[in-house]
């Protein structure tokens, strides 16, 4: 009993790691989608567009870290390598949906997110951030 309560936080931690990791290339991939540096954008600037689109990154990759993980059962060797195939593939959607997000629309979409007064794209990119990473946990069930 005591051993199972000790496999179930070391691999807690494992995933924690790995999920942590997943959600820091979001915010490199969201950093390289968007002119500037992301961490002025926000903290120093407090641009709400940059924060909105982030935020909606990070929940879509918590997302789908959780449905890999949840979806795995007590497997935890599939359970590990789903989180990582499935976080990256998240990502790789999520900055297809924001690149064709981009061609739809008029003017450059990193630009629109970067200026300092809100603008109704950047509900419009977050939205599409979390839906393609809802899309991604949708294929993980």
């Amino acid at each position: 009993m005591l051993e199972d309560l000790f496999t179930g936080a070391v691999q807690s931690v494992v995933f924690g790691i790995v999920g942590v990791a997943l959600m820091a290339a979001g915010f490199a991939l969201v950093d390289v989608l968007t002119p500037g540096r992301l961490r002025d954008l926000i903290w120093a600037r407090r641009n709400g567009n940059a924060a909105l689109l982030l935020a909606a990154n990070q929940l879509g990759i918590a997302a789908i870290v959780f449905t890999a993980i949840f979806t795995s059962y007590d497997d935890f060797g599939r359970g590990l390598a789903s989180t990582v195939v499935f976080g990256l593939v998240g990502l790789l959607i999520m900055g297809l949906a924001f690149v064709v997000l981009d061609l739809l629309t008029p003017g450059k979409l990193g630009e629109i997110i970067c200026a300092d007064e809100p603008h109704p794209a950047g509900r419009v990119s977050a939205a599409t951030h979390f839906g393609a990473a809802l899309i991604v946990c949708a294929c993980i069930a």
